[in-house]
């Protein structure tokens, strides 16, 4: 990164910080977001207008300010001259639009309120974007942001201008991912529900490898940080490439929390890309449907939530469209009590023929049930998916990368059609060591997120770091398809996590309580046989 985006990420995160500082921040997410987009949105607005002003021209006599008086009529009469239509104008034509904001000194939260529904209110793609907060709002009678607080924020804001010229789409996105980033770093586990880390979603979108105009869907898509790295590995690649600027991505993503929803919008938005994003639970309510069954994709990412319990197999019971019945592109049915296969079936579910996908799913996912006399359901779908040989491979990741959990994960990669070559085999790596020491979290470095993505996409052995599994080998153990199971790193003859440790811990006790009850079964009967 350079020092053009440092700066930008300093100033960013300093605007954030100027309400109570750093470690309140994050609980105030959802007053600076809007703000700092509605900031881009007056820039550009007002590049755009200057562009106008330019090239309708005026009377010489005219100055800069009569130009661009009549570019205000001229869009206000045909607002589709501008992407986003502000009715924010300013006394003095010639002043920046953002100083309508800037210059607020009664009744500020009211009055800013008021301005960003007016944005919505002429742009239906905001629409519940950047006109959800209330910056009056109170609690027991005590505003939650003051006033004072909130000039003093604009103020920082302020101080950079975020126009065309002034700082390009890709820059100022990262920065606002890095400002959804730092929020996450002091949001503890609610984190989880809105941000992925960055270098997860560069080592799956590397692997995924989208070309131009594909299709990109993400079903638990947060802040659309996984999406927005998918396009932008694209880009990446066409420019690597020498090429041009190719067709982008065509993205789709659903998101359950209204709040998220309108920061995943924003975050596409800033990044100067555009996509669906609908509202709603995906694994009740899946928004994007195609006739009776869902709508498919080229590509797809998701980090869902992390053994969720919520969902009883009447959640399952959805043949209509064909996500969880075993039949074509569904999945085998009911995995017990947590649903990690169950968000595995629908992502299988949402691919076309060609599709593939990546996952990113706790580590219990990979091995719970393998070893266990005992029938266990989701072993049997994680059989199933092997059986079908729609796992590409697994990526078995560090500790500590996620800000809602220190367990490892691991991303499980699917794909509807793989090459011959690799038929009926999987290709497992243990990235466990492939991190840095960080606070509050560990990060993998770039060369490593290289690293692995090569390594993975290449289908390359290195011993004690990734190896080429047959069926055969899956199947004699017992379909536990966790790479820790297959690489010993050499870390302390075999170093493995203590939460996956637990994990099989407990499917031993599950096992010994039903054989124990089994040997009662049959000692009664015994007894009551007895003369």
């Amino acid at each position: 990164m350079n020092a053009t985006d440092k700066s930008l990420e300093s100033w960013i995160w300093d605007a954030a910080c100027s309400i109570r500082g750093a470690k309140d921040a994050p609980k105030f997410k959802d007053y600076i977001l809007p703000l700092i987009f509605t900031k881009r949105l007056c820039d550009v607005f007002d590049d755009e207008l200057n562009r106008i002003a330019k090239e309708v021209g005026s009377p010489a006599c005219a100055g800069t300010a009569d130009r661009r008086a009549k570019a205000f009529k001229l869009v206000k009469h045909d607002k589709k001259l501008v992407r986003f239509y502000l009715p924010l104008q300013p006394a003095n034509p010639y002043d920046a639009v953002w100083s309508v904001i800037r210059t607020l000194a009664d009744k500020i939260g009211e009055q800013l309120t008021t301005y960003l529904r007016a944005i919505a209110d002429e742009n239906a793609l905001l629409k519940g974007i950047i006109d959800r907060v209330d910056f009056n709002a109170t609690t027991h009678g005590v505003r939650d942001i003051d006033d004072n607080r909130l000039a003093n924020l604009i103020e920082r804001i302020s101080e950079k201008r975020l126009g065309l010229a002034d700082v390009e789409a890709d820059i100022i996105g990262r920065s606002y991912e890095y400002l959804i980033r730092k929020f996450a770093e002091g949001s503890g586990q609610s984190a989880g529900e809105f941000y992925t880390p960055g270098e997860m979603g560069e080592i799956m979108a590397r692997i995924m490898d989208p070309e131009p105009g594909m299709t990109c869907y993400d079903p638990t898509c947060g802040s659309a940080g996984l999406l927005i790295k998918c396009e932008l590995a694209l880009e990446e690649k066409t420019k690597s490439a020498g090429k041009k600027k190719s067709a982008p991505l065509k993205l789709y993503g659903q998101e359950s929390t209204p709040t998220t929803w309108a920061m995943a919008n924003m975050n596409m938005i800033i990044h100067d890309m555009e996509g669906q994003i609908e509202i709603g639970d995906t694994f009740r309510h899946p928004k994007f449907r195609k006739g009776n069954r869902l709508q498919t994709f080229d590509r797809a990412v998701a980090n869902p939530m992390w053994n969720q319990t919520e969902f009883t197999e009447k959640d399952y019971d959805a043949y209509e469209l064909d996500r969880f019945s075993g039949k074509g592109l569904g999945g085998a049915g009911f995995p017990g009590n947590k649903a990690d296969w169950g968000w595995v079936q629908i992502v299988q579910a949402s691919l076309n023929e060609k599709g593939r996908a990546a996952i990113v799913l706790d580590t219990g996912a990979a091995s719970r049930g393998s070893g266990n006399a005992n029938t266990n359901k989701e072993k049997e779908v994680r059989r199933w998916f092997v059986e079908q040989d729609l796992i590409e491979g697994v990526i078995y990741l560090p500790e500590n990368l996620f800000y809602n959990t220190t367990a490892p994960g691991i991303i499980l990669v699917l794909n509807r059609a793989k090459p011959k070559e690799r038929e009926e085999k999987l290709f497992l790596l243990n990235a466990s060591r492939e991190f840095t020491k960080g606070d509050p979290k560990n990060y993998i470095p770039d060369d490593a997120i290289v690293r692995i993505a090569d390594t993975f996409t290449a289908w390359k052995e290195v011993e004690k770091y990734s190896r080429i599994v047959s069926r055969e080998e899956i199947a004699k153990n017992d379909y536990n398809i966790s790479p820790s199971r297959y690489i010993h790193t050499g870390e302390a003859d075999e170093y493995r996590p203590i939460a996956e440790i637990v994990e099989e811990l407990d499917a031993l006790e599950d096992e010994a309580r039903a054989t124990d009850k089994a040997l009662r079964a049959v000692l009664a009967q015994i007894g009551e046989s007895s003369p």
